[in-house]
């Protein structure tokens, strides 16, 4: 079947098609229907299924005889460590981790808030929970005190799952000195914590509260896998909220077990036995869908990887682990690679190692810009996927079916949209806009299975934020537009439209002009508040290494550029060079904390910024460019 037949049966017959896609799932006991609309516009998906997600991800495999085969290769150049792990020796991990929590009083239903390094003991945590039925809450290790302690209060866990430390280039980051911060900062007290000591940094423990990692399973009786229905959560994802307090994210176990495992070969086309690698980590959705559960339910073998695209120890370090660990399907953020590409412009590492067995590389996290996209073409001679999917919805909303039909990739497109989506461009009044205009994306209810069903304890929150503003659809919070051929483009968060002078303008589209000057390694585009003529954008630049011509030049070059490309409309005149731009962790542009610098407002220090002080370098750019205005 092409993608078009099947997309069109999963919108006509949404029912028939995903009771087919469960078919390759363990079920301890078979749902009797796939959609549970009784409570719409909150749809269910396998609600009266009984399913165990680690049954899925481990122990099925080992039954199946395929106990021998890699389930998770750990590499980690920051601490010179490399091993593997067997689905056989992986079941027997979990389940030991899993008795323990069980022996402690963890039950199903109950929540255990998981703050950890990237270690395979990361992913053996979330199993564990998963196998007795608790649902798990990562929280990016390192998080700051009081973000966690918000977690906590939420959540309410019964425990913590925490590491010592994680490891940075050059540097230990402690985590049980936030731990301890955060604990009592909440309200919320935990039962007990379990500590995974690293030699790095081994942590000291409160006595009555905090368990040794190893200790705590000493002596107890592995737990079996506890069934759990279609609709228990399996875990707990928060994301940032508009409001400063962040939203909990819940999962779906069956539609979450449905839902990633037909993704691995339709979208990443894999088979079971193929090694995957998303270079991501476990505090985000990608981390959760792509290293934990998608690859393990679908009996891959998936990479943990402990380092940096740069840095650890050089521009080469993913092509070493390709290479090494025989990676078929590479999938990260198109920051990581424009890191790589500002330090090595030439390429010149990927040229180092043989990277046959390298298949496909795909982008997620934020708009792959056509320059980055043309660089790994070039350099690396294999296709570049780009595709769109959010914490929200757990796994992809606009990609190319390379497991079904690969399809011609339009640079700046996502290309279309994936099984059970059925994405619409709107405008302000909820109308469906003509090919080629701008709107709102959304999404036309019910979403499929794996998207979140609700917020944690949030269900009026969760109406609010998504289902209000179109009624009938969920609002992706994105801005963009779908071409004659039914590709989509995603320009911008809705929030980075910009009105110049009553024409609205996207930011990604200056963005992609300014990233096409040879000299730019980096850039990013915000809208700023203006007196005459309401906004304006204003361009920051990050320059490749090795360019030493004066900045004034550069910045003259893509303000020309902007004007040829996108018009004398765009007013774009205000840009300057920086250092390096403020991000998450994740490597997402801080673009709503720069617009509140520049438009001099009062915020809240973003909880996932990667390094506070370049807030200060901005300040400064900012200031030399005029603004605040006044």
């Amino acid at each position: 079947m092409t993608y078009a037949d099947i997309y069109k049966r999963s919108l006509d017959d949404p029912e028939g098609f995903w009771m087919e896609q469960a078919e390759a799932i363990d079920w301890d006991r078979k749902p009797s229907k796939a959609l549970f609309s009784d409570r719409a516009p909150l749809y269910e998906w396998f609600k009266d299924g009984l399913v165990n997600t680690c049954y899925n991800a481990v122990d099925r495999h080992v039954e199946a005889g395929n106990g021998d085969r890699v389930a998770i290769i750990y590499d980690s150049p920051v601490t010179h460590t490399k091993h593997e792990i067997t689905y056989a020796e992986l079941q027997t991990r979990v389940a030991s981790l899993a008795g323990a929590l069980r022996a402690k009083g963890i039950e199903a239903g109950d929540r255990v808030i998981i703050y950890m390094p990237m270690v395979p003991e990361a992913l053996e945590a979330m199993l564990a929970c998963a196998r007795i039925g608790a649902i798990h809450s990562v929280v990016f290790g390192g998080f700051a005190a009081n973000e966690l302690a918000v977690r906590i209060d939420d959540a309410t866990p019964k425990a913590i799952i925490a590491g010592s430390c994680g490891i940075e280039p050059g540097r230990v980051v402690h985590y049980k000195p936030l731990l301890d911060g955060a604990i009592e900062l909440a309200k919320h007290k935990p039962d007990f914590c379990v500590i995974f000591q690293r030699e790095q940094e081994v942590a000291k423990l409160i006595e009555g509260r905090d368990y040794d990692w190893h200790a705590f399973q000493y002596g107890v009786e592995p737990a079996e896998c506890v069934p759990v229905s279609g609709d228990h959560p399996a875990y707990i994802l928060y994301t940032s909220g508009t409001t400063g307090q962040p939203k909990g994210v819940i999962r779906a176990t069956g539609g979450h077990l449905v839902a990633l495992n037909w993704t691995m070969k339709n979208i990443y086309d894999v088979e079971p036995g193929d090694v995957f690698w998303a270079a991501s980590d476990v505090g985000w959705v990608v981390g959760h869908s792509y290293i934990c559960y998608a690859p393990l339910i679908h009996g891959n073998t998936t990479v943990v990887f402990e380092g940096k695209p740069v840095g650890t120890p050089d521009a080469g370090t993913f092509w070493r682990v390709i290479s090494e660990h025989k990676v078929k399907s590479f999938f990260t953020a198109p920051t990581a690679f424009r890191a790589v590409k500002r330090v090595d412009p030439d390429g010149e590492f990927i040229k180092k190692y043989d990277l046959s067995c390298l298949k496909t590389v795909y982008l997620a996290g934020e708009r792959a810009d056509p320059d980055t996209i043309e660089w790994m073409q070039e350099h690396l001679q294999k296709p570049i996927i780009d595709h769109w999917w959010q914490t929200e919805t757990g796994y992809t909303i606009a990609g190319n079916p390379m497991g079904i039909e690969p399809m011609r990739v339009k640079i700046g497109s996502p290309t279309v949209a994936m099984p059970g989506y059925d994405v619409q461009i709107l405008d302000e009044g909820g109308h469906p806009v003509k090919a080629g205009e701008l709107g709102a994306i959304a999404i036309k209810l019910p979403l499929p299975p794996g998207t979140l069903p609700n917020l944690w304890n949030a269900e009026e929150r969760f109406i609010k934020s998504y289902l209000t503003h179109f009624p009938g659809y969920y609002e992706t919070g994105d801005a963009g537009m779908i071409d004659e051929d039914g590709y989509l483009y995603v320009m911008a968060r809705t929030d980075d439209v910009i009105n110049v002078a009553g024409h609205r303008l996207s930011t990604g589209g200056m963005e992609e002009v300014l990233a096409s000057h040879p000299d730019v390694a980096e850039c990013a585009v915000i809208g700023v508040s203006d007196e005459l003529k309401g906004q304006l954008p204003m361009g920051f630049l990050c320059l490749s290494n090795g360019v030493t011509r004066p900045h004034d030049e550069i910045v003259k070059e893509v303000v020309q550029k902007v004007r040829d490309q996108i018009g004398p409309v765009a007013a774009f005149k205000l840009a300057c060079v920086v250092d390096r731009l403020p991000k998450t962790r994740s490597g997402k542009i801080l673009r709503a904390t720069m617009v509140s610098i520049a438009d001099g407002k009062d915020f809240k220090m973003p909880a996932t910024i990667d390094d506070p002080a370049i807030l200060d370098e901005i300040k400064e750019a900012v200031a030399g460019l005029g603004y605040p205005q006044g």
